[in-house]
């Protein structure tokens, strides 16, 4: 990325500062690298960038954090394609001259042998490490896109049809290339101990699944709708809400982004974080930073969520779209085990009435504020196996409910 420019984002820990770039390959001996210092020689590996990525695996795991290793991404334009070290003006490799759009697919010029070294590579460098996940790709959609559906249909062309209403798919080209990708990582790994989770990122907001990619266990999907889910679930994959932060600085959506989609039976929610930036890897950036926020605050808001979901059987909870009948003003999803067990988000302003359908028996009901993480008292009530009326207490940006039958 391109400091204070990819994105808007002005300080972009993915973009850094001239003489701080460090990636797996190694510098050359020949100036003319377009982002500042030496070209890269793609045939040498940079031994500290190993050694920091192993530091940082070693740091996450400790702390029991998963992290994703997206091996690729789009281009996005030309000017991500300038300063990329696979461009053949920035190393000294003769890579050829390549269209960016033809980056990640297999009419590639010589970069492909170098793309298929450089999986291996890391594959096989964080075997070692449990706490991994591989991605094959960043956004595959966006160099080679195919409009496949649109959100909202209603809207006037050309926006009906453009970013942030259509939802589009990488083209044949791009999809062929992924699948190589994601053969030189099981082929790799069919060497080593350690087998990891494949994630493929399939599109923008919620579609359903056409095509996956053989052995990926994890569906990614960038601003994901609760749909996302529905659509999905009986693929028997993890669902995951993979990337979120254009909404500004406001933590409230994010955290009614995550309970929507958990509660809906997601697997992974994650977003973009602006408060960690260069000088603040603490998350403590506060200032405007891009299009999103961040830091401390919503951080805690989202581990309300997560002790909430630690709290269930997730083994044994499912979506449920027949227990609620119907919420007076808000929006619900809902989880149950099959055993008594009930998980119910309502997203809006409270108090609402639930209307549910509950097999006859005692219930204990606990009402949790998503702001405050604080508990209601625990009560009892009783169905008689037909309707049953429940009032949540006042709320702000959504409350969460759980039923346990007695």
């Amino acid at each position: 990325m391109v400091p204070q420019k990819s994105f808007g984002i002005l300080r972009n820990d993915l973009a850094p500062a001239p003489g701080r770039l460090l990636i797996p390959w190694a510098r050359s001996g020949t100036a003319g690298y377009r982002g500042g210092g030496n070209k890269f020689d793609l045939e040498r590996w940079d031994a500290a960038y190993f050694e920091r990525l192993h530091a940082f695996l070693d740091e996450a795991e400790q702390r029991q954090i998963i992290v994703e290793l997206s091996l690729f991404s789009a281009q996005y334009n030309q000017t991500q394609w300038d300063v990329s070290p696979f461009n053949q003006t920035n190393n000294v490799n003769d890579t050829g001259e390549l269209d960016w759009k033809k980056v990640n697919t297999a009419d590639n010029a010589k970069v492909l042998s170098y793309q298929e070294r450089y999986v291996r590579k890391i594959v096989h460098e964080a075997n070692r490490h449990p706490n991994v996940i591989f991605e094959i790709q960043n956004e595959p959609w966006s160099d080679r896109p195919v409009l496949t559906d649109v959100v909202n249909p209603f809207l006037f062309p050309p926006g009906r049809d453009q970013y942030p209403n259509s939802i589009e798919l990488p083209d044949d080209a791009a999809m062929a290339w992924q699948t190589k990708v994601a053969h030189w990582i099981t082929d790799e790994e069919a060497r080593l101990p350690n087998k990891h989770l494949i994630a493929q990122n399939y599109s923008n907001f919620r579609l359903p699944v056409r095509q996956l990619i053989d052995r990926i266990r994890i569906i990614n999907f960038h601003y994901a709708y609760p749909e996302a889910v529905t659509l999905n679930y009986g693929l028997d994959k993890a669902i995951s809400y993979d990337e979120t932060g254009f909404l500004g600085r406001e933590d409230d959506k994010y955290v009614r982004q995550a309970w929507n989609f958990m509660l809906a039976g997601g697997s992974v929610f994650n977003g973009l974080d602006y408060s960690f930036s260069p000088g603040h890897e603490d998350g403590s950036d506060l200032e405007p930073n891009g299009p999103g926020g961040g830091g401390p605050e919503l951080r805690r808001r989202l581990h309300i969520l997560q002790e909430f979901m630690e709290g269930l059987p997730l083994g044994k909870m499912h979506p449920d779209s027949q227990t609620v009948l119907h919420g007076s003003g808000v929006y619900t999803h809902a989880l149950s085990s099959g055993a008594g067990i009930y998980a119910v988000y309502l997203d809006g302003t409270g108090p609402a009435k639930l209307s549910l359908s509950l097999p006859e028996g005692r219930y204990s009901v606990q009402w949790f504020d998503t702001v405050s993480g604080k508990a209601s008292r625990a009560e009892d009530i009783r169905s008689q196996g037909k309707e049953t009326i429940l009032y949540s207490p006042e709320s702000q940006g959504g409350i969460a409910l759980l039923l346990k039958r007695r």
